[in-house]
């Protein structure tokens, strides 16, 4: 993994790899720490190219990126962002995340339209680690909002599914309480 300084220094860098990740980190958090020690664990046979930052000395990455917590990876495919996941993750999380999830070769054809996916966690909840695990592996991309930062998202989530546990998934609007794995095969079609 090499660590980056700047800016202009991933963006030379993202330039060099088809697949790129990125994790931003603070060093010395416990969570950054896990974080970074996991995903060296996951590294094997990855043709990714692996970088990294940490936000207390470089302050020019994560506001480009809407970055407002650490640790997060950001997963691009050329220079397009494709995924962050945020906080810590397992180690087969990360070599799941580095290996399969997020490359998948485009389809010939017709394609279906992509749908607009919301998880809504907590970084100390297991079942959405569960449900995001289970996105990844079916290549679904989606934004994670984690609700005990966002005290907002966590009222709107509230009022509009009347529900306060997590993890619960926005697809296209429609609300899925809990890790529903046949309700969200069925709005996403897999």
């Amino acid at each position: 993994m090499k660590e980056v300084n700047s800016l202009h220094e991933f963006y030379e860098n993202l330039e060099k790899a088809e697949k790129t990740a990125l994790l931003l980190v603070k060093s010395g958090t416990e969570n950054s720490d896990c974080a970074f020690v996991n995903l060296m664990n996951a590294l094997n046979e990855s043709e990714m190219q692996l970088l990294y930052a940490d936000v207390s000395t470089v302050r020019d990455i994560h506001p480009v990126f809407s970055i407002n917590s650490v640790p997060s990876l950001l997963i691009f495919s050329g220079a397009e962002l494709k995924n962050v996941v945020k906080a810590c993750q397992s180690v087969d999380f990360y070599r799941n995340l580095l290996h399969s999830s997020f490359f998948v070769s485009a389809s010939t054809g017709e394609s279906k339209p992509s749908k607009k996916v919301t998880v809504y966690s907590t970084p100390t909840c297991s079942w959405c680690n569960t449900l995001k695990t289970w996105l990844n592996k079916n290549g679904v991309r989606y934004r994670d909002v984690d609700i005990s930062k966002d005290q907002n998202a966590a009222q709107e989530l509230v009022r509009r599914s009347g529900q306060q546990g997590v993890p619960q998934t926005d697809v296209n609007g429609r609300i899925v309480v809990g890790f529903d794995q046949n309700k969200l095969k069925d709005l996403l079609g897999i």
